[in-house]
């Protein structure tokens, strides 16, 4: 559920970045569905579809991917000291800056 929302999070940010000058949409997008694709095989589809039709974009899909992982290496790391703590997801997410900040 946490990767579903935070690739959900990352795919709007990335429609944004579309049409803002400031945020960068196409990796906001790769890594929105590269989040999804450990989770929804719809995504994974998207992303071979991507990669197959747009070559020139290969290297903002690995970066991606990059980026992706460390979100996902973070958000696990944060899940599973909730629960060591036995606190709120929240807590432990709040007390550490995310990847990239």
């Amino acid at each position: 559920m946490a990767f579903w929302s935070l690739g959900w999070s990352f795919i709007l940010l990335g429609i944004a970045g579309l049409f803002l000058p400031v945020l960068q949409g196409i990796l906001f997008l790769l890594i929105g569905l590269s989040l999804l694709s450990t989770v929804s095989p719809w995504a994974g589809r998207l992303l071979a579809r991507v990669k197959g039709r747009f070559p020139r974009l290969h290297g903002k899909l690995d970066e991606a991917k990059v980026k992706a992982r460390e979100w996902q290496v973070w958000l696990l790391k944060k899940l599973n000291q909730a629960k060591a703590k036995n606190a709120p997801v929240e807590a432990a997410v709040n007390e550490d800056n995310p990847p990239g900040d």
